[in-house]
């Protein structure tokens, strides 16, 4: 099979095409496209079908697994295809881990450091049981989520930009000196024994939840490349479709009633806005796969992500 590779431009990415077995896959192809650019490694590459001239519709990405007969009709032996350069990739587990490391190093810094003194704070420094608790509490958060990316989390893609590593970085690693800052200080008021037991409680139960909601979605999804989207069921995916964001919001709101800081409120606000809009997605999306007709499943009524409100 003739295979022609151009960029979005129009230009010829290269020279002459490229000459494939009829049984080549699109992973062959981004293999040969790497072998003769030496540049551009496969989770580098986004490959398209061109669109006519004036479209406004969306260009079908090409699936690895999929052979490029399918995507030529079957009918001829040549086939164009449109490039476009990812960028420099990192793994998934690569991206979560050094967003999570920051927060597990940054927050226990503010509680063992008299760092405050470089704050114009003089005084002496006690510790209430609040601040220490809320310390285990933090670093068994991210603990666990750093164990969850290397042994429990199964990702839709291989790879991320490595531009979001920066990113992903800047926002935990700055929300988690944020909130250490007020918790471990020095004039930290600790509220009432029994609202920390209440908040602590509460977390931890929706922590433990959180945890067995991505067991069920570790079952729930094949490894990447090999399968689609299917219906979340089991727990507390029988009510929410996103019930690991629902669990992730009310841990923090469990730290918050526990720890009570405008900076740890601003946190659990800002990432609850962000979850929400990725729930709603994930359930318009699903909700259009599963449209109960042609022999699919329609999807069942649930709350989104926010039971009761949203």
């Amino acid at each position: 099979m003739k295979v022609t590779v151009v960029t979005r431009s129009g230009r010829e990415l290269i020279k002459g095409g490229l000459d494939l077995n009829d049984s080549a896959t699109v992973a062959d192809l981004q293999d040969a496209i790497h072998n003769r650019t030496k540049r551009y490694y496969s989770s580098r590459q986004r490959l398209t079908l061109p669109l006519p001239p004036g479209s406004k519709e969306k260009p079908t990405v090409l699936h690895h697994n999929k052979s490029l007969k399918e995507y030529s009709g079957g009918s001829t032996n040549e086939l164009t295809v449109v490039f476009k350069d990812l960028g420099p990739q990192v793994s998934y587990s690569t991206l979560f881990f050094w967003e999570y490391l920051g927060p597990l190093i940054v927050y226990p810094l503010f509680y063992f450091l008299n760092v405050y003194q470089f704050f114009g704070y003089k005084g002496e420094r006690v510790i209430p049981p609040v601040q220490t608790y809320a310390l285990y509490y933090w670093c068994f958060h991210y603990f666990k989520r750093i164990m969850e990316t290397f042994f429990v989390h199964r990702f839709s893609h291989a790879t991320s930009p490595l531009s979001n590593v920066f990113r992903n970085c800047a926002y935990y690693w700055s929300f988690g000196s944020y909130i250490a800052y007020y918790v471990n200080h020095p004039l930290y008021t600790p509220v009432s024994d029994l609202q920390m037991k209440i908040g602590f409680g509460f977390g931890l139960v929706c922590q433990l939840a959180n945890f067995y909601c991505h067991i069920l979605l570790r079952k729930l999804r094949t490894p990447y490349g090999s399968g689609g989207y299917q219906i979340p069921r089991g727990f507390l995916f029988n009510i929410v479709t996103c019930a690991n964001y629902t669990t992730e919001i009310y841990q923090w709101l469990g730290f918050n009633i526990a720890t009570q800081t405008v900076a740890g409120y601003v946190f659990m606000v800002v990432a609850a806005a962000i979850m929400t809009n990725w729930a709603l997605a994930k359930h318009r999306r699903l909700r259009k796969l599963f449209d109960g007709k042609d022999g699919r499943p329609k999807y069942p009524r649930r709350w989104v992500i926010l039971p009761p409100f949203l």
